[in-house]
């Protein structure tokens, strides 16, 4: 079962409102800025009077609000990815990744996309006892469900919350096929079950890795764990015969395209045996943020990246066609695409996901059913 932390309740989310925080008070954040949800019938600029103090708080904290949804399984029918369905324990997260391309969802919830995503957390307590429910529906077949595809599940509040361990520990009875997408170490705590279903081809762990920087990965993805813990948890996954695939993703024009071979290198070298990548992509308000992050982080090189990637979205910053989201096309395009391949090649890796096994599956019973 998830962990609730004693006093959690379903309440609204709290806005923090438009407004451009000082470095101090978002220390440990991705964003800049939180601007209003695109939903929102009236939009709001800052103004700053210099006769007025604003009451602005030490530190940003962390907020979880509780989510009652109705149903835990998203399907999809996109050319694009390897998946048709997804389980995402949580909105938002926590890690502040600048370049999340699932930042613009939060402005369904009539929040921001910027601090308000990686602030205000929304948990889905209910989605073990709604997957065992969903998967053992008449008619329903099995096909690996990618878990924390739009937000990490592994992200810091599920170690409190424990929601992507319920999930699995479901999976792990009714043996159904998971993919699982992170950045943090924390997937080493569901070690015993990922063993014991990778015995049985039931699980793919795969760990974004977008750089080797310590510096420029605080400040890319300031509250996933370094470089270096993810490639160790790579080691042990490794070691504990569950199959591993590299994320080079997303790869940032002007800004880590230099580090591809040294990533797929370092990812081989501690076990990874596939790779995926994916150029940055720019959906919503993510241009602007990922535009105002460059100018405060590296001004100098803003111009350059967003000029090499629209080269490779048709001039545009981003592309939302089927087909060509995350791989881009054009010269600068093809050249990351060739890099990936021939150094892939020469380390030995396979490329995209592997099949697993959906023959095992066994259909949960009244019991795991109401779960």
């Amino acid at each position: 079962m998830a962990k609730i932390p004693k006093g959690s309740k379903p309440v609204a989310p709290v806005r923090l409102g438009s407004c451009t925080l000082p470095p101090e008070a978002r220390r440990g954040r991705g964003a800049t800025a939180n601007p209003t949800s695109r939903y929102e019938a009236a939009s709001r600029e800052v103004f700053q009077d210099p006769d007025w103090e604003p009451d602005i708080p030490a530190t940003l904290r962390t907020q979880v609000t509780l989510e009652r949804a109705a149903r835990i399984i998203a399907r999809n029918t996109s050319p694009d990815i390897p998946f048709d369905r997804s389980v995402n324990p949580y909105r938002g997260c926590e890690h502040g990744c600048i370049y999340c391309y699932a930042r613009p969802t939060h402005a369904w919830l009539g929040l921001s996309p910027g601090l308000d995503f990686e602030s205000q957390i929304v948990a889905k307590p209910d989605a073990a006892k709604l997957l065992a429910r969903e998967i053992a529906a008449p008619g329903y077949q099995p096909e690996t469900i990618a878990l924390g595809t739009a937000t990490d599940p592994y992200q810091p509040v599920e170690r409190e919350y424990r929601i992507t361990r319920a999930v699995l520990e479901v999976l792990q009875a009714a043996r159904h096929p998971v993919g699982i997408t992170t950045k943090s170490d924390l997937v080493l705590r569901d070690l015993d079950i990922l063993a014991e279903m990778a015995a049985d081809n039931l699980v793919l762990v795969a760990v974004s890795l977008p750089t080797l920087d310590p510096r420029l990965a605080r400040l890319l993805d300031p509250r996933a764990p370094r470089p270096e813990k993810r490639l160790a948890a790579m080691r042990r996954l490794s070691e504990a015969g569950v199959p591993v695939m590299v994320n080079v993703s997303p790869i940032i024009p002007g800004l880590t395209d230099h580090e591809i071979e040294a990533i797929l290198a370092q990812a081989r070298d501690h076990g990874a045996s596939r790779i995926g990548h994916a150029l940055l992509r720019l959906p919503g308000e993510v241009a602007d943020l990922v535009a105002d992050w460059f100018s405060e982080h590296y001004p100098e090189r803003r111009a350059r990246a967003f000029a090499l990637l629209a080269q490779a979205r048709g001039g545009r910053e981003n592309d939302p066609r089927f087909g060509h989201r995350f791989r881009g096309e054009g010269a600068y395009a093809e050249m990351i695409g060739r890099r990936v391949r021939l150094a892939g090649g020469r380390l030995g890796f396979a490329f995209g996901r592997m099949a697993l096994n959906t023959a095992a599956f066994r259909k949960p019973g009244a019991q795991l059913a109401l779960f």
